[in-house]
Parts: structure tokens; sequence; C-alpha cells
């Protein structure tokens, strides 16, 4: 479980952290760009990546454990 988290969290971290960077991009515009805003939206996308990570591997999980025609080996 912990090594779908962390393929996830590959993934899903940087996706996060470059969505959550656009938010003051676009409330300030680029060239007045707050700095400390910017880092702080960042890291507040990569934190939040964590549990959305830990959520789809769960689920991910559930679904390859449970018995289906494609679990049958």
């Amino acid at each position: 479980m912990l090594k779908l988290v962390a393929l996830f969290f590959i993934v899903i971290a940087p996706t996060l952290a470059g969505i959550f960077a656009l938010v003051p991009l676009t409330m300030s515009g680029t060239l007045s760009i707050n700095v400390g805003l910017l880092l702080a939206f960042v890291v507040a996308g990569i934190v939040v990546a964590l549990p959305v990570s830990w959520f789809v591997a769960k689920r991910v999980d559930a679904m390859i454990s449970s018995k289906g025609p494609a679990a049958t080996a």
C-alpha cells in the first residue's frame, strides 16, 4: 500500500502544486508576483497531495484485491 501511495504521490504532488501555484499568479498577475504567497500555495498543494494520493492508492488497492475478471490469475 505504501508503494502505491508513493507512486501516486510522485504524480499527484507536482500536479496539485502546479495548480495551486496558478492561484496567486491569477490573483496578482505575472508582473507583481508575491514570492512568499506563491511558495505558500505550492507547499499547500504538496500537503494536500498526500491525503489525495493515499485516497487514490486505497481505492486502487481495493480494486486490485477484489475478485474480478482481471484479478483471476
